[in-house]
């Protein structure tokens, strides 16, 4: 679907434990052996290219020449079909957003990482690591990938000027009836939310994954409106291409690895991240903690942050690189990536509120405080959806 034509550059990555004296946290690996020729991976679409789709991106050929380790990829829906995935116990790890690493941690369903198996870690931004959803207690439970934000995408044939807020999939949702493209789960209730914290501030809203009886039934509400006005549903991000493409859809939420093939493509499509801010990914690659194959787990968790896998995979899908390194090599293929994805500019990153799993203690410290959690927002998503 991609023009580019920058052949993939692979390097060979040496795997060996860094004498840095930090203790191995209680349930990680502890050493490296050799890999066992296999690994299933739970993927977001788009984070494991072999090249099948333009020849240029393929940083998968070389790691399994380079290890043996055959790579197995299974594309998530979203997180919560990521967590059921990898809670079938077939899959060694995956890439994970914010709002299925919690779940993931709080489970055991994934175990922590030994970073000194790593080295490539060492070179991770700062402001990717520790974090509350990648670690416990200092405690690192997988390693960045990278981030990005949500879009607003419009055509440019459809919608006349161009918007510089959400309005247009809420309150101007009557306007492009039956051609809002929405994203098919519950965590987008977070961006009714976020919408209601600038238009609707009595509501007392302050993180849009942390919601009160009255705040989530006003989200519910408005989300009951953007579905009356006929919003057209995506899981896989190629639905939502398809629908740009054929016209069915003209405005909605997106990524900005769709809008890169929409453009590619000369579909006149454009995207922006409106004032009102907005909500967006860290994500993170995990090994369960019942890995079968966890030399080979290790080993793909280095190499996707290496300079030249990192730099493919955040330059293919439109996010922002986890390393200087990779960041150097991103300009190679597409000159000043990391400077339009803010790879280093943490003041950016304020504006977008990472997904997270919805916490009934409103994941605070007070008492008091009771919200909807995991369970209430996946329920009211299904019925609103009438699935």
């Amino acid at each position: 679907m991609r023009r580019l034509t920058i052949p993939a550059v692979m390097v060979t990555i040496g795997l060996v434990a860094a004498a840095c004296g930090t203790s191995v946290p209680s349930g990680a690996l502890t050493s490296l052996g050799d890999g066992e020729g296999e690994l299933n991976l739970v993927i977001w679409d788009g984070y494991a290219e072999r090249g099948e789709i333009d020849e240029a991106y393929d940083w998968v050929t070389g790691f399994e020449d380079e290890t043996g380790c055959k790579v197995n990829a299974t594309p998530m829906t979203d997180s919560a079909n990521g967590v059921q995935l990898l809670q079938s116990g077939e899959y060694d790890g995956g890439s994970f957003s914010g709002d299925a690493t919690v779940r993931l941690m709080a489970a055991g369903d994934v175990a922590p990482v030994n970073v000194d198996l790593v080295p490539n870690y060492e070179d991770v931004f700062e402001g990717l690591k520790l974090k509350e959803h990648n670690s416990t207690d200092g405690v690192p439970y997988g390693i960045p990938h990278g981030r990005g934000p949500n879009l607003l995408m419009w055509n440019t044939d459809a919608v006349a000027t161009d918007p510089t807020s959400w309005d247009p999939i809420w309150e101007g949702g009557a306007d492009y009836e039956g051609k809002i493209s929405i994203y098919d789960s519950s965590i987008f209730i977070a961006d009714a939310a976020l919408h209601l914290m600038t238009k609707n501030s009595d509501l007392g809203i302050t993180n849009p994954y942390q919601l009160n009886d009255e705040q989530f039934a006003a989200a519910i509400d408005l989300l009951e409106q953007q579905r009356d006005n006929g919003a057209v549903y995506w899981g896989l991000l190629t639905d939502q291409v398809q629908s740009f493409e054929a016209g069915d859809s003209v405005v909605g939420t997106t990524w900005p690895y769709q809008v890169s093939l929409l453009q590619s493509e000369d579909v006149p499509v454009k995207a922006v991240l409106p004032d009102e801010g907005t909500t967006g990914w860290s994500d993170t690659w995990m090994i369960a903690a019942d890995a079968a194959h966890p030399n080979c787990m290790y080993r793909w968790m280095n190499h996707i942050i290496s300079p030249e896998a990192n730099a493919q995979a955040t330059v293919w899908f439109g996010e922002a690189a986890v390393t200087q390194a990779a960041c150097d090599a991103a300009d190679e293929i597409s000159p000043g990536h990391c400077e339009q994805q803010h790879a280093s500019d943490e003041t950016y990153w304020e504006k977008i509120w990472y997904w997270t799993t919805p916490q009934a203690d409103c994941n605070d410290d007070e008492e008091e405080t009771t919200c909807k959690d995991q369970d209430d927002w996946v329920s009211a998503w299904t019925t609103l959806r009438g699935a």
